[in-house]
């Protein structure tokens, strides 16, 4: 296999991912994490998550208060084992508040399966929408 035809493979298993985090698949988003997958938030302190189980639980925390969550691609890049996702999320919530915020998310994959995921995002802008 080439490296196009590796990239490509590799950004299928990311929007797989998004589309199975969006649907709350969570299930589904195991199965496109590798075993040793590290999950962080960059613009936190939070060292953030390492394996499938942990990763679903800290999402959790969020999806749990949601009753819907859209997600828009702006732009989609891959090179080897690296994909760069620049999306938009659009949260409603179960009280019917919504939040929206753009971010880029670096994927690193080792076997088709996800092993690093990196947020890049505006922490203020985007927690200063949700409701109390």
């Amino acid at each position: 296999m080439n490296g196009h035809e590796m990239a490509q493979l590799n950004k299928a298993v990311v929007k797989e991912m998004w589309a199975a985090l969006g649907s709350f698949d969570f299930e589904k988003l195991k199965a496109c994490l590798h075993p040793d997958v590290h999950y962080e938030d960059i613009p936190t302190e939070d060292a953030g998550a390492m394996g499938p189980e942990n990763v679903v639980g800290r999402l959790s925390v969020a999806w749990d208060h949601l009753k819907q969550q859209d997600q828009i691609t702006h732009h989609i890049a891959a090179e080897g084992s690296v994909v760069f996702l620049d999306h938009t999320e659009k949260w409603t919530f179960k009280s019917g508040e919504t939040a929206e915020h753009r971010f880029v998310t670096l994927h690193e994959l080792r076997d088709q399966k996800i092993i690093k995921w990196s947020d890049f995002w505006d922490m203020a802008n985007f927690v200063g929408q949700f409701p109390q």
